[in-house]
């Protein structure tokens, strides 16, 4: 048996889909035999997982199951090793930089009262 690294897409579609359209990337684990029954296997738990519901506004929203477009065998789970890894272009590097700075202080904030409130 071997880990995975599977990247599911879906589409999030709201009411008529008239709107900048949005995708949801994710990335799952998967335990599987071999590379076709991983692939098959993050494949049914794409489409399982399809979902659709009433928002704020009581208007539709669809997340629609798109495909398994990434996989990569995973040869040993091993502290700090790179699971994924994407090159983004920015217009603004400023902006970006004080963005993940802030985001990356909120999740420390987040853990601190988290690990607060466990002990």
């Amino acid at each position: 048996m071997n880990w995975y690294l599977t990247k599911i897409i879906y589409q999030i579609i709201c009411d008529k889909g008239i709107h900048t359209p949005q995708f949801d990337e994710q990335l799952r684990l998967i335990y599987a035999e071999d590379d076709l029954h991983a692939f098959q296997k993050a494949r049914l738990l794409g489409e399982r997982e399809e979902d659709n519901f009433m928002n704020n506004s009581n208007r539709p929203v669809y997340w629609k199951f798109i495909d398994v477009p990434e996989m990569h065998k995973l040869n040993t789970l091993v502290d700090g090793v790179e699971m994924y890894s994407k090159i983004k272009e920015e217009e603004d590097a400023d902006i970006f930089i004080r963005t993940t700075k802030l985001k990356a202080k909120h999740l420390f904030e987040d853990c601190t009262v988290n690990t607060i409130k466990l002990n």
